[in-house]
């Protein structure tokens, strides 16, 4: 078993107490906004998906004066009842409907908010903006990287405002920070780093479950193939399953990556990945990734990716965040609305906080008709979710390996980043948790060469056909060129 030296455990405990008076510092207080009582000025919202993170977007909706809650569309009658219900003690009660295509027949709708399963959000966003919407979508905003870009091509096609859902962009304690990576605060940028350290248990057993009552399981396949439901747990559980989540990379992940290639202040994807890792620690039904390290290679910087659900400690004092590591200093950020910067030595040099709201820069930028007053625009949401999938894409095309053959592999990859001290980091981490490589076999990813402006693979046709999928008709996500 690899364990962490004095040193180590030294450091971590005082970047992880400089993190933690993040928690006591004062924040930023805004002015109230500013809503229009006009019934000619009241947008028409759509709340789509509303069983979890839909619940906030009706809290974000419901109850504003320029702003009323007309539909809401869940495949579960219950739970979309139910909300509606919920919304009739602060305004009227909006419709009900199962089906998002008969919503978009109304053309008195203003905004489509989306926040179902991965697999349907690309979909729901394209067919909502061909039918003269704006959107807001959840992250990832696409299941695959053709799905994405797809995504912005509908937009601005069809002029339409589309707000990716990852609100940190809209926290001015982390628009503090990241102007600090990029005013060259911790000197020359090399790497960052994104953290998700979330403890993940076991899904149960595969076998063949019941499906909820009152569900429309037709409806909330869409794009999916329609199978037989293969774990206990149908609702949140579809993360872990590779036909309609992305694990945790696309889950949680998805935010921290998207900050982390924020501060590299890169506005394409990388010219190469990798990515190793597997389901460790218990068998279950879940297919997708419980441990995972993905690197992209952006020449003269690097974006390194961890995500363990196994029990960890922290890395500098996060468990759930980002590094900007410089050639002068480095930048931790434990949270969604801002961070600590530190120098050389690890002294702590300046700090970040202050909450936002990403709804109301939204509807800053339904008003303006102008999707450059977005924090964050489709093509962000799709650079950085295109991130994720790539890394999973390099795992699916690898091979099972042991230890020291994957280590032998991580010698011969060449990028800014140390990928040898990154995957001796998980193989202690993995020793911790009683998992030697020595016997235990992970998924060594296969290195991906990438062309950033084409967004296809060089000279794998293979990999290139995973950046899309086989839809369910009539769910089919258009092909580039049919938007």
């Amino acid at each position: 078993m690899m364990k962490r030296t004095r040193r180590e455990f030294l450091e971590d405990s005082m970047f992880a107490a400089a993190a933690a008076s993040l928690a006591g510092a004062s924040t930023q207080v805004f002015a109230e906004e500013k809503q229009s009582s006009s019934p000619n000025e009241k947008l028409s919202v759509a709340c789509v998906g509303v069983r979890g993170r839909g619940n906030s977007h009706i809290n974000a909706f419901a109850g504003r004066k320029d702003t009323e809650i007309t539909y809401i569309c869940d495949v579960d009658e219950g739970v979309g009842e139910g909300r509606a219900s919920q919304i009739a003690k602060r305004q009227r009660k909006p419709k009900f409907e199962k089906d998002v295509r008969k919503i978009l027949e109304d053309k008195s709708i203003d905004i489509v908010t989306i926040a179902t399963p991965n697999h349907w959000h690309s979909l729901i966003s394209i067919w909502a903006m061909q039918a003269g919407k704006d959107v807001y979508c959840e992250k990832p905003v696409s299941h695959n990287v053709s799905e994405g870009r797809r995504m912005v091509e509908a937009a601005r096609k069809y002029k339409r405002i589309c707000q990716t859902g990852t609100q940190s962009r809209s926290n001015p304690g982390m628009q503090a920070a990241i102007k600090y990576v990029h005013d060259e605060k911790i000197g020359k940028l090399q790497v960052a780093r994104g953290l998700c350290y979330k403890r993940r248990g076991s899904i149960g057993a595969k076998g063949k479950y019941d499906l909820p009552k009152g569900l429309d399981y037709n409806l909330w396949c869409g794009p999916a193939p329609m199978v037989p439901l293969t774990r206990p747990r149908l609702h949140y559980d579809w993360h872990w399953i590779w036909a309609t989540g992305n694990g945790d990379l696309g889950n949680q992940g998805i935010h921290q990556m998207d900050i982390a290639r924020w501060g590299l202040n890169i506005n394409q994807l990388s010219n190469a990945v990798i990515s190793y890792g597997g389901r460790f620690g218990y068998e279950d039904a879940g297919e997708t990734a419980n441990t995972q390290v993905v690197v992209h290679d952006f020449g003269d910087r690097s974006l390194v990716f961890e995500v363990r659900g196994l029990p960890t400690g922290s890395y500098k004092g996060a468990k759930i965040g980002v590094m900007f590591e410089g050639s002068d200093g480095f930048v931790v950020i434990p949270s969604y609305s801002g961070g600590v910067a530190f120098d050389k030595d690890g002294n702590k040099v300046a700090s970040f906080s202050g909450g936002g709201n990403h709804f109301s820069n939204f509807l800053k930028a339904v008003r303006s008709r102008n999707h450059k007053d977005l924090n964050a625009d489709i093509l962000e949401g799709h650079l950085s979710s295109a991130l994720c999938h790539m890394g999973n894409i390099s795992l699916w095309r690898g091979v099972q390996a042991n230890g020291a053959e994957a280590l032998e592999r991580m010698k011969t990859v060449k990028t800014v980043e140390n990928v040898v001290a990154t995957y001796e980091r998980t193989a202690a981490h993995l020793a911790d948790n009683k998992l030697s490589l020595d016997k235990t076999k992970l998924t060594l990813g296969k290195l991906l060469a990438f062309d950033p402006k084409s967004e296809t693979f060089k000279d794998d046709s293979a990999a290139d056909l995973l950046l899309t999928r086989e839809y369910r008709k009539p769910f089919v996500v258009p092909a580039k060129g049919e938007v």
